[in-house]
C-alpha cells in the first residue's frame, strides 16, 4: 500500500482524526503506557475532551517491570488531566514472555505470593483486585486482556459504541504497519486508521503516520511533559529511533535490558532477580549487541547442521524443546506443501533467506531463542487457552505428517 500525502501536517491530521472519533463514538478512552507515543495521544485526546465537556477513559496496563521514571510520568500526566479523565490503572497478574531463559519461557507480572520479588510495589491507586473485572482470569496475557477491557468498558457505559485511541505508528515496525494497512480488517466507516475489535468497540490510531521526529517536535513546541527516561536513554548513547519502552524480557525488548544498569541501578537489581536469565541476557546484549545468534551462526566442524539442531534441542528443558520441535515441524511441512520438498528432506546448509528451508536456518532460530519463530513468519497465540489447544492439535498433526519421530 503506497503512502499518500494528506496535504496537511501530521498534527493537524491527528487532531482532525481525534475530533472524528469524538463525533462518532459516545465513549472514548486512551491506552496509555507512559511511552512517548501514548503520551502525545493522551495530551491531544484530553484537550479534545476538555473542549467538548466530555469524559475520557484512560487504560494503563502496568506490567510491573518498568522504570520508576515511567511510574512518575504516569502520575504526572494523570494529575495534569485529572479534570477530564477516568483512570483504570491495572496491575493484575498477567503472563508475559521471558526471552532470556529456556527454563522459564514465561513469567507472571504481579504474581501473588512473590511480593518480595516484585520489581516495584504495586501502585496504591492501581487495580489489584482479581474480581474487579468479570472477564479477567489469572495468568491471562496482555493481548487477551486489552480487547476484553474494551468490551467491558462499553458495557459499563450502557453498551454504547466505544473507541480506544492507541498510539502506534506504522514507522515503528512492519507488524504495526500491517495493523494499519490491512485491507482484511473491518473498519469504522471505511477509515483506514481504525480497526473493529468487538461488536461494540473499535481501535483508532490517530498518529499512525507520525515519524519519531514528529513526536519529539510536538514535545518541543508544545512544552508538554514527557517521560524523563528518554533523556537518560539519550545520555546512554541511543538514537531517537532506538529509544523504546516495554516490558524488558521480551523477544525484541531483551536487547535493552542492559540499559537498566545505567538508567536506574536501583531498579536493575530487582529486574535482574525477577526472572531467570535476565543478568545473562543483559550482559550478552551489552557485550555483543544482541542475544545469541543474530549476526553470525557457526557450528562444530564434525557434525551437520541437522545434528547441531538436534543437539541444541536435546539440551533444552523438555517443554521448551517440544515447543520448538512443533514449530520446526510446521516449518518443514509448509515447505513440503509449497516449495516442492515432497520427501520431507530440507537442505542441511543453505542461504539464510526466507525462501530456502535449511537446518542452518533452524539453528539460527534456536540460537537466537526466537520463541514464537518470527524468523519463520509465525506469530504468537492470541491467548493462553488458544496456545494450549494449538499444542494438542499439533501433537496429532506431527504424527500425521510423519515428523513426530524425527523431531
Amino acid at each position: 500500500m503506497a503512502k499518500r500525502s494528506l496535504g496537511m501536517d501530521v498534527l493537524t491530521a491527528a487532531r482532525q482524526r481525534i475530533r472524528r472519533i469524538f463525533n462518532d463514538f459516545p465513549v472514548v478512552y486512551v491506552s496509555f503506557s507512559g511511552g512517548k507515543d501514548s503520551g502525545v495521544l493522551l495530551e491531544l485526546a484530553a484537550n479534545e475532551a476538555r473542549a467538548r465537556g466530555r469524559r475520557l477513559g484512560v487504560l494503563i496496563v502496568d506490567l510491573e517491570a518498568q522504570y520508576q521514571l515511567t511510574e512518575d510520568y504516569l502520575r504526572q500526566m494523570l494529575r495534569r488531566h485529572q479534570d477530564v479523565i477516568d483512570v483504570y490503572w491495572v496491575a493484575l497478574p498477567m503472563n508475559l514472555r521471558n526471552a532470556v531463559s529456556q527454563f522459564q519461557p514465561q513469567w507472571t507480572a504481579w504474581e501473588p505470593g512473590l511480593e518480595d520479588a516484585w520489581v516495584r510495589p504495586r501502585p496504591p491507586e492501581a487495580i489489584g483486585d482479581e474480581t474487579f473485572f468479570d472477564f479477567y482470569e489469572r495468568g491471562m496475557e496482555f493481548e487477551d486482556f486489552v480487547p476484553k477491557f474494551g468490551d467491558w468498558y462499553s458495557r459499563q457505559n450502557g453498551g454504547r459504541m466505544t473507541a480506544c485511541l492507541v498510539g502506534i505508528r506504522s514507522q515503528e515496525s512492519l507488524n504495526r504497519y500491517r495493523t494499519i494497512a490491512s485491507t482484511r480488517k473491518q473498519r469504522h466507516d471505511g477509515l483506514a486508521w481504525t480497526t473493529m475489535i468487538t461488536a461494540r468497540s473499535f481501535n483508532a490510531y490517530p498518529i499512525y503516520d507520525w515519524r519519531t521526529e514528529d513526536i519529539w517536535t510536538f514535545y518541543g513546541r508544545e512544552r508538554v511533559p514527557y517521560n524523563q527516561v528518554y533523556d537518560r536513554m539519550h545520555q546512554a548513547g541511543l538514537t531517537l529511533h532506538q529509544m523504546r519502552l516495554c516490558q524488558p524480557y521480551g523477544d525484541d525488548q531483551k536487547r535493552g535490558l542492559w540499559l537498566y544498569q545505567l538508567i536506574e541501578p536501583h531498579t536493575w537489581g530487582m529486574v535482574a532477580a525477577r526472572v531467570q536469565g535476565a543478568e545473562f541476557g543483559a550482559r550478552t546484549a551489552r557485550e555483543i549487541g544482541n542475544v545469541s545468534g543474530r549476526i553470525k551462526v557457526t557450528k562444530p566442524d564434525d557434525i551437520t547442521w541437522e545434528q547441531f539442531a538436534q543437539n541444541l534441542l536435546a539440551s533444552m528443558p523438555a517443554p521448551t524443546a517440544d515447543h520448538f520441535r512443533t514449530k520446526i515441524a510446521v516449518f518443514i511441512r509448509w515447505h513440503q506443501k509449497n516449495n516442492g520438498y515432497t520427501d520431507g528432506v530440507i537442505l542441511d546448509e543453505g542461504p539464510l533467506d526466507k525462501s530456502t528451508p535449511s537446518w542452518k536456518r533452524i539453528v539460527k532460530m534456536i540460537l537466537s531463542y526466537d520463541y514464537w519463530c518470527k524468523e519463520f513468519a509465525m506469530a504468537p497465540p492470541k491467548s493462553k487457552n488458544s496456545y494450549e489447544a494449538y499444542k494438542k492439535r499439533m501433537k496429532i498433526k506431527r504424527e500425521e505428517w510423519g515428523l513426530r519421530g524425527t523431531l
